[in-house]
């Protein structure tokens, strides 16, 4: 077994005891058999000595059994990791940032406290998934969509933590921006609920975010500063009817106007689904199968950067468009045709521009359609998405999972075609399948900005891993260089992409820095977590 850093022999036998008394001695797990399921599934250390694993898990059942265990935490000084149902594949999974650290598995905790149909919004625990509120809405008839990840068998308060999105309308795609109100239990063991939850008797608190005084709320998301046992959701309306259209434009400059028309389409709310960008020119095959370049595209981004009347050339003789754009509608029937309507008035000035509706449903789905599509842009969780990395024909040889690399850039078709001129020399390295020997594009989960999601193989051999590492220092380097940020990294990374974020000689982790050392003296709410270390481990990790 191994013990946390820093302590001794007797602190921990100590420590083990009182957690024993805090949860039940059954809820307390040592054996390696038990530990080793809190490691990364897809740890880009796999089985080197650098790899991130715990000591201990502790699975409290309430708010109460967990403020038991930070007050045992803080006697002995021991490191805890919270999560809530460990499912962070690519960004972590369930290893804690320092190795030797006791995973605070909030599993246990999965109460659906309330969901209200009326005003739309639930009230729920750490270990409830999006499958599980799910069912809840479906057994009790409710007229309600969750938002959800893909996959979707995580935590609504995890995934909103740490920052995740979904794939419904922009009101509720992103998780944190849906999230209204929070209970959290802090270092000290003191819960505190922010919003109007600190008003006694609120009636209010998952309606209206922001109580009396500064907003506290993003202090403890992608951070160490308490560990949050309840969150509040808004919930969409379920809607009558979805539809769906998709725009093609023939040039390859017209990628900048089509940028620029479905940005106010989606700002002004005339369109609120995840719009889907692509090229009918660059790829073929499915949105679950591989995606195979044109050999021939390929063949003129091989010279370097790509001519644009020689792309416009081909896609002339290929009777095709270079790029289009899918935009999504949900609503009345009669209010999704208008804005669909809209939508063409708006791109009707691009010379060429061809129109296709696609999908037009009345809502909810049956079961027979429910199996031809991508579930969660129907507010249902599935496991779809790991077909993508699947064994297949196309895949003979999959890779042991992926670290994502999520860079955010301007919502800009300009920023689109800079990001793949800095990235393309890197590509190969990256190990990305197919696509990304001719142009990724990018998605569009947020309004105000794009996201490129690259996959970094994992591998069991040490030296592949070493290598991509390697290249993934060198692409997080370059994007900072470039002003692209990375929204989200797994524990490996954090402290690298931290680093990045450098204005006025690190201004902003000082500032996290001097929150950490106020809320948390001891330092033991998951130390290092983005970057954020407690005054002990500070200058040997900063």
């Amino acid at each position: 077994m191994r013990i946390p850093p820093g302590v001794s022999q007797s602190s921990w036998a100590e420590a083990l005891k009182g957690f024993q008394e805090a949860v039940g001695s059954q809820w307390v797990f040592t054996s390696d058999e038990d530990v080793a399921l809190y490691k990364d599934a897809y740890s880009p250390f796999y089985a080197e000595a650098d790899e991130l694993v715990a000591s201990a898990g502790v699975a409290p059942a309430s708010a109460e059994e967990v403020q038991k265990v930070v007050r045992v935490a803080n006697r002995y000084r021991i490191p805890i990791y919270p999560i809530s149902t460990g499912k962070n594949l690519g960004y972590g999974g369930s290893a804690p940032n320092l190795s030797g650290s006791v995973v605070l598995d909030l599993k246990r905790m999965n109460k659906i406290i309330e969901v209200d149909e009326a005003r739309a919004y639930a009230l729920v625990e750490p270990g409830v998934s999006y499958f599980d509120l799910y069912r809840y809405i479906q057994e009790k008839g409710l007229k309600l969509w969750i938002d959800c990840p893909d996959p979707g068998w995580g935590s609504p308060i995890g995934n909103s933590l740490d920052h995740g999105v979904g794939y419904t309308t922009n009101h509720f795609r992103n998780h944190f921006d849906s999230h209204c109100g929070m209970e959290v239990v802090l270092a000290n063991g003191e819960i505190v609920r922010t919003g109007m939850g600190a008003l006694p008797g609120a009636q209010t608190w998952q309606q209206y975010k922001f109580g009396v005084g500064p907003w506290v709320d993003g202090i403890f998301s992608q951070s160490n500063f308490g560990v949050v046992t309840k969150m509040g959701f808004w919930l969409m309306p379920a809607p009558e009817a979805y539809l769906s259209g998709t725009v093609t434009v023939p040039r390859f400059d017209d990628l900048h106007r089509l940028v620029d028309v479905v940005n106010y389409l989606e700002n002004l709310g005339v369109t609120n689904g995840m719009p889907g960008f692509g090229s009918p020119l660059f790829f073929r095959g499915g949105f679950f199968g591989p995606r195979k370049p044109d050999p021939a595209v390929v063949a003129l981004f091989a010279k370097g950067e790509p001519s644009p009347p020689e792309v416009d050339e081909y896609a002339h003789r290929q009777g095709t468009g270079v790029w289009s754009a899918t935009l999504g509608f949900y609503g009345g029937e009669i209010t999704n045709a208008a804005n669909w309507e809209y939508c063409k008035q708006k791109f009707a000035d691009i010379p060429g521009v061809q129109f296709a509706q696609g999908d037009h449903y009345k809502l909810p789905l049956t079961p027979d359609q429910q199996t031809m599509f991508d579930l969660p842009r129907f507010g249902t969780p599935s496991l779809q998405r790991f077909v993508i990395g699947a064994r297949s024909a196309t895949n003979p040889n999959p890779t042991n999972g992926h670290i994502w690399f999520s860079p955010i850039i301007p919502r800009s078709g300009q920023a689109i075609l800079d990001i793949n001129r800095v990235l393309r020399p890197h590509f190969d390295e990256l190990g990305m399948r197919g696509a990304a020997t001719a142009f990724m594009l990018p998605a569009g989960y947020f309004e105000r900005s794009f996201i490129f999601t690259f996959g970094f193989p994992i591998s069991h051999d040490p030296q592949a891993n070493k290598r991509m590492r390697e290249t993934f220092h060198t692409v997080a380097k370059l994007c900072a260089a470039q002003g692209w940020g990375e929204y989200r990294a797994p524990p490996a990374f954090q402290q690298l992409i931290v680093d990045t974020y450098s204005y006025n000689n690190h201004a902003l982790r000082k500032l996290h820095e001097t929150l950490k050392d106020a809320i948390d003296p001891n330092g033991i709410l998951a130390a290092g977590r983005y970057g954020i270390w407690p005054k002990h481990l500070r200058n040997g990790q900063a």
